[in-house]
């Protein structure tokens, strides 16, 4: 297929797609690689032309729009959306996102952005939620419910979009036969309520008696989230603190307010609720499409690998653990001492958290199947972690 790739409204560049691999086999021309996602415009002016690198990280970064290779049960959800590989998906709703505004146009086309995106307009989810969600859903059978977000979804844990009230929400559910990740991201979004970090909004939600968290789409259709990985991607990488740093410095230089302290935030979230998995495609930055600018840091998402999740064992409770700085795995007590000033934090608002917790556990006792036990290990563990935050700032 002919196509052209548009930020929303603006041409970026005409290319040959090839839908049953997912791959980009030709580009013919650039017309505003300005406009370009993020980490194609830096491949492209390293070089200045059209060569088989750029083509290559054009493919890359398509396909990493879509469901991975490692999405949990990613074999029983081909088979219910009748499709042999998620490249087949990748091309059905011209490739949209609720993450960004990229599209591909059929060459010669007359679609309009403003009739086919999924900001404004409606999308078929409750057949792709079934097939993702549900322990028991059925083939779809309609090619209209694959015009839809959720074909451009990534991470590896079973998920959809939805549209509840005519807002945008991601349903999340858990890992295999694991549940608690729903309730990580419930956590996490409770501490940052209460310690006024900035974050997205996840509540529980139950589906045919799956347990999955809930959140509103933080993007709009006027900006797209840019993540670190992007960002740093053609950084020195020196797999030290000074990775870090650079990051907040070119965040900082970018005219972003208060960079630093809202990377910190991340970092004491993670550390109190141990969060094994910040890798760098999880936190980054919101842009403005149609002027390109840098506004803000992301909100704090995805926080679901905590609490010593990988390491749950009835009989004994693992109170160590591993997080990650960039392309660092260190300590949880070695990451918090990225914070410059640990003192600002009150943390006295996160008193009764750990109650509060333990309640939240044991509403959904009976869908989860959660022992008394592991209930009391697992707040045992944040209770812990508040404890050495309280003592780091005494």
């Amino acid at each position: 297929m002919k196509c052209i790739l548009m930020n929303k409204n603006t041409e970026v560049l005409s290319a040959l797609y090839d839908s049953a691999t997912g791959v980009f086999t030709q580009i013919f021309d650039v017309y505003n690689i300005d406009y370009a996602p993020y980490i194609l415009k830096e491949v492209y002016k390293k070089n200045n032309e059209i060569n088989d690198d750029f083509r290559a990280n054009l493919s890359k970064w398509f396909k990493d729009r879509g469901i991975p290779s490692w999405r949990d049960k990613l074999d029983l959800l081909l088979h219910r959306l009748n499709v042999s590989a998620p490249c087949e998906l990748l091309d059905k709703a011209f490739g949209l996102s609720l993450s960004d505004q990229y599209w591909l146009k059929p060459f010669d086309a007359n679609i309009k952005y403003d009739d086919i995106n999924f900001f404004d307009n409606d999308f078929d989810y409750a057949e792709f939620m079934e097939a993702s969600l549900s322990k028991n859903g059925n083939i779809i059978q309609s090619i209209k419910s694959l015009k839809t977000p959720n074909n451009t979804t990534d991470g590896m844990l079973k998920k959809a979009w939805i549209i509840d009230d005519g807002t945008r929400y991601l349903l999340k559910g858990g890992y295999k036969n694991e549940s608690l990740q729903p309730f990580n991201e419930v956590l996490a979004s409770e501490i940052c309520d209460r310690l006024g970090f900035r974050h997205v909004k996840y509540t529980l939600d139950v589906y045919k008696d799956n347990i999955v968290s809930k959140c509103p789409c933080f993007i709009t259709k006027d900006t797209e989230f840019i993540t670190c990985s992007q960002i740093i991607n053609n950084m020195e990488k020196h797999k030290n603190l000074d990775d870090y740093e650079n990051y907040i410095k070119m965040l900082e230089d970018k005219g972003i307010k208060d960079a630093r302290i809202k990377i910190e935030n991340m970092y004491i979230l993670d550390f109190l609720i141990m969060n094994e998995d910040r890798h760098l495609n999880n936190f980054g930055i919101i842009r403005d499409v149609n002027k390109l600018k840098w506004l803000d840091v992301a909100p704090i998402f995805d926080n679901g690998q905590s609490l010593n999740i990988e390491y749950y064992n009835e009989e004994e409770m693992c109170v160590s653990g591993e997080g990650r700085l960039f392309y660092l795995i260190m300590p949880f007590d070695d990451i918090i001492k990225v914070v410059k000033n640990i003192k600002r934090i009150d943390v006295s608002k996160l008193d009764g958290l750990v109650e509060w917790f333990k309640s939240t556990l044991y509403e959904y006792q009976n869908i989860t199947g959660y022992s008394d036990a592991r209930i009391d290990g697992l707040c045992t563990l944040l209770n812990r972690q508040i404890n050495k935050l309280k003592n780091m700032i005494k």
